[in-house]
This record gives structure tokens, sequence and C-alpha cells, in this order.
């Protein structure tokens, strides 16, 4: 038998891309749904890409520690943005690493910083590749480059049940850490959508947004410690439920996306598994009177773990409504109590800001094993057909490439007494650059789709997450997403928001991000670097100039 291995340019496993035929229906009904899209085509079979030559040569001291096999290099090559997607289909890989490196322990990480700075090559960690915003392609002209590979650090190596926490090692994925953890009745309940194939250190280094709408938003709520292998020695914090001896190293680590070090492992805050869950559907003619409902359920101290809210564009686009309203995606859930209550009163103020739900809400009481998942209802109904939509998007990209769709996201934050403004100002900007880079018309059937939604939210405001839909130029997609990509942050750094809210910054961040941050802090953080990487040579590019 052979191993099963992900696709060396999209998401997912080889085994799961579609067939000729099931890219065929697929094109014509994106063509019936949308109006635009082209026939498919086929992505480029990794026999027919070609890399340059490595400029290292594998080190035959160390074992099978380094590689440079033509499918892990190709695999680590790009990330999971749209033009990371476009340029792997076509079989396009200006940026290979000239090695992969597979340390098994802590040992074997400090081996290949060492090995690396002696033969002047940079160092990209490597979690599960699924970055959107150039955090893993080395885009480093001459300069050699090594990829590290953390998944074989994929355990579960304690437990402390009694202050509910667990120490992790950094390459765990989503269902592997939650598979061992479930073993003890216990949950991270940190669900991104890149679940399946991100790792723990990979959340850390990004600063993730996870499953919960409110409250525990991000990894940064579940981090208790984190333990890094820097160049010059090992990070470790103290254990602690709280502290304020001085700013946090965790935080210093959290986010940090690779520059300071390569994350080992972290003790992170579990929880027990949820076995009461209740969700509902909640519709709104007006947009703007969802978004008050909202901001009161989330100044309320209720904590839904999902309060969603879906433009109606969003609604209909995901199968989740018909297009003509604006939809409100509630849940509650808990390990101890049932949730009828909170459900109740979030549902009275939905309606006095007049929503309508869908359906009387779900409530259910679950067996711990089954609970490994985001809540988002059962069955076929308004909720449930969200969650089926968010959990295939990823795998739907590759569809959209394949078939000549235009497909992108972007995410951010601002404040509630902000949010009309910079949410139509954001909107206009996107929906101009759209119409101006795409062969399509701005109004009626083949319209380019832009739409919003919520995917977090706070006492202080929202997080919006906008996605366009539109037809791509084929051989031109990448030049249409930059113009996009570089509108959209333009008004979105303009009006106040945030460049990024859960996806990192990464290489295609960065002119915002430089923006965003303070003059002060960034000299501190260029300091910090010098210090612990005076090479130079972790994640170059990222987040500081090479």
């Amino acid at each position: 038998m052979t191993e099963r291995r992900l696709k060396h340019w999209g998401w997912g496993y080889e085994d799961q891309a579609p067939s000729k035929e099931e890219l065929e229906a697929a094109a014509a009904g994106i063509r019936e749904r949308f109006g635009f899209g082209e026939e498919p085509e086929a992505a480029a079979a990794l026999e027919d890409v070609e890399l340059r030559k490595p400029r290292l040569k594998v080190p035959e001291a160390f074992g099978d520690l380094f590689t440079d096999d033509h499918y892990e290099r190709t695999s680590h090559a790009l990330g999971k943005a749209y033009r990371d997607v476009v340029r792997g289909f076509r079989g396009e890989f200006e940026n290979p690493p000239d090695l992969v490196a597979f340390p098994r322990d802590e040992s074997e990480i400090e081996v290949v910083l060492e090995w690396c700075e002696a033969e002047g090559a940079a160092v990209v960690p490597f979690g599960g590749g699924t970055s959107v915003v150039g955090g893993v392609e080395a885009r480093l002209g001459d300069r050699p480059v090594v990829s590290m590979d953390l998944r074989r650090l994929d355990r579960v190596l304690e437990v402390d049940a009694e202050s509910l926490a667990a120490r992790i090692q950094a390459g765990a994925t989503g269902p592997r850490l939650e598979e061992q953890l479930r073993e003890r009745g216990l949950t991270l309940r940190h669900f991104p959508q890149s679940f399946e194939y991100s790792t723990l250190g990979g959340w850390i280094a990004t600063r993730a947004g996870g499953h919960f709408a409110t409250l525990y938003t991000h990894i940064d709520d579940l981090v208790e410690s984190v333990r890094a292998i820097t160049p010059r020695g090992t990070w470790e914090s103290r254990r602690l439920p709280g502290s304020g001896a001085g700013p946090s190293p965790d935080r210093m680590l959290i986010g940090s996306e690779g520059i300071l070090g390569a994350i080992a492992e972290a003790w992170v805050r579990v929880r027990s598994r949820p076995e009461f869950k209740s969700s509902c559907g909640v519709e709104f003619d007006d947009f703007f009177a969802a978004v008050r409902a909202v901001r009161e359920i989330a100044q309320s101290g209720l904590n839904p773990s999902n309060c969603r809210l879906l433009d109606a564009l969003e609604a209909g686009t995901t199968g989740a409504g018909t297009g003509e309203k604006h939809l409100l995606v509630l849940g509650f859930e808990s390990a101890h109590l049932p949730v009828d209550e909170p459900m109740r009163l979030a549902l009275d103020i939905a309606q006095s800001h007049g929503g309508a739900p869908t359906s009387p809400p779900t409530g259910l009481k679950t067996r711990p094993e089954r609970t490994n998942r985001p809540v988002g209802g059962e069955g076929a109904d308004a909720v449930g057909a969200w969650r089926g939509a968010f959990l295939m998007a990823p795998y739907l990209r590759d569809t959209f490439v394949a078939c000549g769709v235009l497909s992108e996201t972007f995410e951010t934050a601002i404040t509630w007494d902000r949010f009309e403004e910079f949410h139509a100002d954001v909107m206009e900007a996107v929906r101009t650059k759209v119409a101006e880079v795409c062969d399509a018309p701005a109004e009626g059937p083949g319209a380019p789709r832009v739409s919003c939604r919520f995917t977090h939210v706070y006492p202080d405001g929202p997080a919006p997450y906008f996605t366009v839909l539109a037809p791509a130029i084929r051989g031109g997609e990448v030049e249409q997403w930059d113009e996009i990509k570089a509108a959209a942050a333009e008004a979105v750094i303009e009006g106040g928001g945030t460049i990024t809210h859960h996806h990192a910054v990464g290489r295609d961040h960065r002119p915002w991000y430089d923006r965003q941050r303070p003059a002060p802090f960034a000299a501190a953080l260029r300091a910090a670097k010098a210090e612990l990487d005076p090479a130079r040579m972790l994640n170059p590019g990222v987040l500081l100039d090479p």
C-alpha cells in the first residue's frame, strides 16, 4: 500500500481531487448558478513540474533528516492563497525550497538550525502549509532555503487534568491532537477552517482564529506556555494562569510567524467535551438591523459559541438562504449545563431588532464522542447548510480555479461605531476594482459577487470577512488577484481596520502591516530578531525585511 499524500498544489489529499467528469458537472453548475465560469482545465501533473536544481546538497551525516525529493520540494513551495493555488495548478513553482527537513524531536530542530546557519541558508518553519498570506513561500532570490516540516512532532505529551491543561507538540494537526485528547474526555475546541491540516504550532505562530465566535476566539486565549527553539537557545515560559511580570514571553511568540524561533510545543488550556448544544438561524430584512442585533448579543455577556452574520448574498451563495434575507447563525454549547435559556435570550434580542427564526432552535444533549467538530447544527436547515459550505469552501476553491472562477476572501476587524461607514467604503472599493479587472457586467446575471459576513464578534466590534467571486481571466488570474487584494487592503487600512484578524501577515500583507504597526514597535521587533537570529535565517521577509 502507498502512503496517502496531500496534493502538491491545492487543498486536501490527492485521492480527493475530482474526476474529469465531476469537474465538468461542477463547471456546468457554476455557470448556471453564477453566470460565469469556463470549461474546466486539468492541473499540471507532478511529473511535469520543473523545479530549479537544489542549491544545497543533502547532508548524509544526518540520515533521513533532510531530503531533496521532488514531491516534497514541490508540496512545500507554496501556501494555500488563491494566487498560490493558481500557480500550483499551472505547475509554476518559482521559489521551491532546496531541501525539506523533517525533524523528529527538538535535538533535530537544533541540528537543522545549526547546519543551515553554517551553510548560509534560510529556514522556513512549516506546519500544515495552509497559509493564505504568503507565509511559507521563500521569495529570497539567490539565497538557498530549507523548509523545516514539524509534523513529526505530533504527540500530546502530558495532561494536567486538575488544571485542565495539556502539553502538546507543535506539529500535531487539529484531528491528531483532538484524537489524543478525546481519550481523556477533553478537547481544545479550536476549530479554524483549516483544522484538518493545520497544526498547533502554526496556530500559535499565526494567532489563528478558531471555532468560538465570541469569548475564546483566538489561540491566544488558549495558550498557557510556549516552548520554542531559537538559533540562540531554548525559549520556554513558565506555566501560569496569569502573570503581570513584564511583557509576556508567550505573547511575543504568538503571532511571530517563525521569525524568532521554531515553536516546538505548548501547554494549552483544554476543557471537558461539550454535551449540550443548541443552534438556530435568524433571518433579517435589513442588514444593519441585524448588525445592531449582533452588537447587543455580543455585549450581553451570553457569549454564544456561534454568532455569525451573513449578508443576503453570502447566505444565498453558500446555500444557507435564498439570497433575499440576511442570516444570523446562532449557537450555544456547554459541557455542564443546558443552553436553552441563553439561546432563548439571544433570540429575544434578535427578534427585538426584526429577526425571524428560520425554525425552532435545535436543542440536544450529545454524547462526547460526537462533538469533535465545530457547532453548526444538524441536518439540512439553514445552519447546517452554512456549516457544510464553510467546511467545503477550501476544497471548492480548487474547483473554482479549474473552472475559471476567481475566488478570494479577506478579513479585518473594526469597532461598532465605525462599522457602517467602514463596510460601505470597503464594499465600494472592492466592487469598483473587481468591475475594473474582470470582464463582466456590473449588475445582473454574470456579475461578480462581493459579500460580507461576520466570523467573530466582540463587545467593542465585529470581524467582517469579505468574499469575492468573479470571472477569472485565464493566464491573468494572479494579476487580477494582486489588484483586487491591494484595493481591499488599502480600503481596510484607510478605514482604520486591521490588515488581518486571523490570517496572519506573511509576505502578502507586509506593505499594509508596516503602516498599521507603530514605528517604535517595529524597531523593537527588529532588535529582538537580531538578538535571537543574527544570521536572519528564520522565515526572512515575514513581518520584517529579509
